[in-house]
């Protein structure tokens, strides 16, 4: 059975991911990444999360509390992730990107390369070595295919010296599917 992209960045960060380290949601949304790395993590782990609309700080809160993940695993912020390495101290196991925009909520409200890139840029460097970065691309929409191609285009220009990079997707599906890009850092 083939694994779904998201479900692809979840065997990847999985793998990489040790009880008790720090990892990074950099873009909240409804929390699902989010709880999936507090599992991750444990109780001595980090969560440490990130977006700009407060519904999404707030719906990802209760959504780790529900779980009944602890108040000290967690600190979610309402800022954009390019602000990323003002709040987070490395090395960092993973960084989960969900790029777009925040299901049910407002679609004029979304990522842009201008705000991906340096916060991809920042999350590269924050990586422990074996660390995985996970960025899941959405061109479907309006913004998304300039956002996707930039991310690719940026990660295609890493070294093998300094990462492992994949892109992960399908290729027959229609209207833009969404894609994976996948890095593992080297050194």
């Amino acid at each position: 059975m083939l694994l779904r992209p998201l479900e692809m960045a979840q065997e990847m960060v999985r793998g990489a991911v040790l009880a008790g380290e720090t990892v990074v949601d950099a873009t909240l949304g409804n929390g699902h990444d989010a709880l999936f790395l507090a599992g991750l993590v444990g109780a001595g782990g980090r969560v440490i999360g990130f977006d700009v609309q407060t519904e999404a700080i707030e719906s990802s809160q209760r959504k780790v509390e529900a779980a009944g993940v602890a108040a000290d695993v967690f600190s979610f912020y309402c800022v954009g992730h390019e602000y990323l390495s003002d709040y987070v101290e490395g090395p960092v196991a993973a960084v989960m990107f969900n790029l777009g925009y925040l299901p049910r909520a407002d679609k004029a409200v979304i990522t842009t390369v201008e705000t991906t890139l340096p916060a991809l840029e920042q999350a590269l460097s924050l990586l422990r070595v074996k660390g995985v970065l996970s960025i899941m691309c959405y061109p479907g929409h309006e913004g998304g295919e300039a956002e996707a191609e930039a991310v690719v285009q940026w990660a295609s220009e890493l070294t093998r010296e300094q990462a492992r990079v994949m892109r992960y997707g399908m290729v027959n599906a229609p209207n833009s599917p969404a894609f994976l890009i996948a890095i593992e850092k080297v050194r």
